[in-house]
């Protein structure tokens, strides 16, 4: 058997490659949507992709099941579980709690598992040609190396109300019926590392045990002595804030992603077109340096998704493709870096990348407005705004400063005043540097604090 992870540093997500050498056949699990890695894969070692599945509507990048099963001819699986709110709506075949799927000597055992959605799968693995019994389980938003799905997202962002106290009970019974019932013995891979928004205490490993999380996890205790109450409290509390982008992938994933095909190849801008597109408004400039670089000088109106390594995540702060199609071009020292930007941003569903620019020289350039730490308290800020986690807020701040995490601002303009500056910080000015830049294209004088919180902390001045 051929257990393959594929793993994405960006959004701390893991999908698997699982192949059987004698049949020269694969599934692919939790794909995602720039599928070459897995036709790679799938070559190298001479084998057909003859299934797609995954284990649960994902919340945090746009599924791949569609857009895989599309150009290899595999047969798409999805849960059939969780009941009417939480089917899907495109065409496959439906997965439910003891269904198999069958490779060669390979067989894969859908367990349903729901906790962190009502509909999550997790999958059996059994090794026919060693083993008449599951050896390895992917648990997808389940279980994790030292932790488990969080059960809040639905309310946190899917527009649920209260569907988290359920959700944990669900996890707690989930945990008690198909997971600590399996042998110390089998392996756990996970759909996420540390990183993900998933949950609030990921460990880095890529795998791990059932007799390891039984014994070590923090939740081993509470099902050992049957307490799900305090087991409820815990799981609960402390979690991050989720992403708003989170609500429209559901429903994007629920409904069935857009098959891409064979993308075209990226556009080249030179100076004077784009800064003619620039001015007519028909672009929107992606400024992939760092902080340090946008504050010497940007591109008006430009947003900031410094990088690749966190393009999807970021990306999806400062561009909603459900209110806007106005085509990107991101700034990108080759062809291949811009292909891979756009890789990462079509992860979650920005698919209007179009061309790159190799440089700004020769474009209109503004200095985005700083402030120094000293200089706040004498400053007329119509707000003060930590773009930080709610967690990071609670553990110090500047004085009376608002909190509104940088995944959730767009979508929380109302919460913002209408006149005068607003005064942003996150804790070294990375996230800061991204949320001020979707705020100002969307209209707003923002003054970004210099060096964020640390340099806030670092001067001894008051915090709370």
């Amino acid at each position: 058997m051929l257990l393959e992870r594929i793993y994405d540093e960006d959004l701390a997500q893991a999908g698997y490659f699982i192949g059987c050498q004698a049949k020269g056949e694969a599934v692919v699990v939790d794909a995602r949507r720039d599928i070459r890695q897995y036709l790679d894969l799938a070559a190298q070692h001479g084998m057909t992709i003859t299934a797609v599945t995954e284990t649960h509507i994902h919340a945090d990048y746009l599924s791949g099941t569609r857009e895989l099963a599309e150009a290899t001819g595999a047969r798409a699986y999805v849960s059939g579980e969780g009941g009417d709110d939480w089917q899907y709506g495109f065409e496959a075949e439906r997965l439910h709690h003891g269904d198999r799927l069958t490779l060669g000597n390979i067989t894969v055992e859908a367990v349903h598992t729901p906790g962190h959605t009502p509909e999550h799968l997790s999958f059996l693995i059994t090794d026919g040609a060693f083993a008449d019994t599951p050896g390895y389980m992917l648990t997808g938003d389940f279980v994790f190396s030292g932790d488990l799905g969080r059960p809040d997202l639905l309310d946190e962002a899917a527009g649920g109300i209260d569907t988290r106290f359920e959700g944990a009970k669900d996890i707690f019974r989930s945990l008690k019926k198909s997971f600590l019932t399996l042998p110390d013995h089998v392996q756990v891979f996970p759909g996420h590392g540390s990183g993900s928004a998933c949950g609030k205490a990921l460990g880095a490993l890529p795998s791990t045990s059932v007799g390891y999380e039984r014994r070590y996890a923090w939740w081993g205790a509470y099902l050992e002595r049957d307490d799900e109450q305090g087991f409820v409290s815990e799981l609960l509390e402390g979690q991050p804030d989720a992403h708003a982008y989170f609500g429209r992938m559901k429903r994007q994933n629920r409904d069935g992603p857009a098959v891409l095909g064979p993308l075209a190849p990226l556009r080249e801008y030179d100076t004077a077109e784009l800064a003619d597109a620039l001015e007519s408004g028909q672009v929107v400039v992606v400024d992939t340096r760092d902080q340090d670089q946008v504050h010497a000088g940007t591109v008006p109106g430009a947003l900031n998704v410094p990088g690749i390594d966190k393009a999807a995540s970021f990306g999806a702060w400062v561009y909603d493709p459900e209110r806007e199609d106005t085509p990107l071009v991101v700034l990108a020292e080759d062809t291949e870096m811009a292909e891979t930007l756009r890789d990462h941003l079509l992860r979650v569903g920005i698919d209007t990348v179009t061309g790159y620019t190799t440089t700004f020289e020769g474009l209109p350039m503004t200095t985005p407005e700083m402030i120094r730490p000293d200089e706040l308290g004498s400053f007329d800020a119509a707000m003060v705004l930590d773009v930080r986690n709610k967690t990071e807020h609670a553990d110090g701040h500047v004085p009376g400063s608002e909190q509104l995490s940088g995944g959730r601002v767009l979508w929380n303009l109302d919460r913002l005043p209408a006149d005068g500056p607003i005064v942003t910080y996150c804790q070294s000015g990375v996230r800061n540097s991204v949320a001020a830049s979707a705020l100002r294209r969307a209209g707003y004088r923002v003054v970004e604090l210099e060096g964020s919180y640390a340099a806030w902390s670092e001067r001894h001045l008051a915090t709370v």
